[in-house]
């Protein structure tokens, strides 16, 4: 079994600590993760066939080895990250130049927050002049909408199309209708997670938790340690697993 891309959280240590994190991240949370096992792990997958991977969390930025972990990776496959933001500045602006990540998005969690849209959108800006890929990963919750379509015009309308953003409907409770996350892409062909209308297991994807717990997707509960960290171990742990609805129904 080849699985073409790989969503590894790093750590589930937060500053933000929004009360919607499907993992409950905060500021004292931690890692199982070396960069060492990173790289064995990420290189053999990549040997079985990995295209792609991406880091998330937590906050990537607050994992002390990230920018070794993306050195050594460079040109071996795609590397990506998904980071609020707050942390991208000084030291850690220059740093995370130099690794050459191949993409990175950053987060609008909440919409109607003015500060928070037109922040996202000037680093957004600052990468792109720097040659860095990036894009936006734009949160949108149910009781929000006005002022989520509001923002999306307001992220396009900066330059930033609907090539460059994810639209993701908020899990666990109030979650949009496909529809409604529609509504807020201006009705113009957008990006979301392929769950969007069906929930389901895709064989080229999986994600694998900050303490090396492995599920189809970031926010089942259904999940299985990694027997040993290769491509053969995560084949093992992917074996029979099954895929829990996050929304507790369909």
């Amino acid at each position: 079994m080849v699985v073409e891309r790989l969503s590894i959280e790093l750590t589930n240590r937060c500053g933000k600590r929004c009360a919607f994190c499907y993992n409950h991240s905060n500021p004292a949370g931690d890692t199982t993760w070396t960069v060492d096992e990173l790289v064995t792990f990420i290189t053999d997958c990549v040997a079985q066939g990995t295209k792609a991977v991406s880091f998330g969390g937590g906050e990537p930025l607050e994992y002390a080895g990230l920018f070794e972990l993306l050195a050594q990776l460079r040109g071996q496959v795609f590397r990506s990250l998904t980071s609020h933001g707050l942390l991208l500045q000084g030291e850690r602006w220059d740093r995370l130049i130099a690794a050459q990540p191949d993409k990175v998005y950053l987060s609008i969690h909440f919409p109607d927050h003015a500060k928070e849209v037109e922040r996202v959108i000037a680093q957004v800006q600052d990468l792109a002049a720097a040659e860095i890929r990036s894009g936006i990963n734009f949160l949108v919750a149910r009781s929000q909408l006005p002022a989520a379509v509001q923002a999306a015009e307001r992220v396009r309308s900066a330059g930033i199309s609907n090539e460059r953003i994810v639209y993701l409907p908020m899990r666990g409770q109030d979650t949009p209708t496909p529809q409604e996350l529609a509504q807020v892409a201006g009705h113009q062909p957008f990006q979301s997670m392929s769950c969007l209308t069906v929930c389901g297991p895709s064989p080229r994807f999986c994600s694998i938790g900050w303490d090396k717990r492995v599920g189809w997707c970031s926010y089942t509960v259904a999940r299985r340690l990694l027997p040993e960290l290769t491509a053969a171990g995560l084949a093992a742990a992917l074996e029979g697993l099954p895929l829990i609805f996050c929304g507790g129904t369909e």
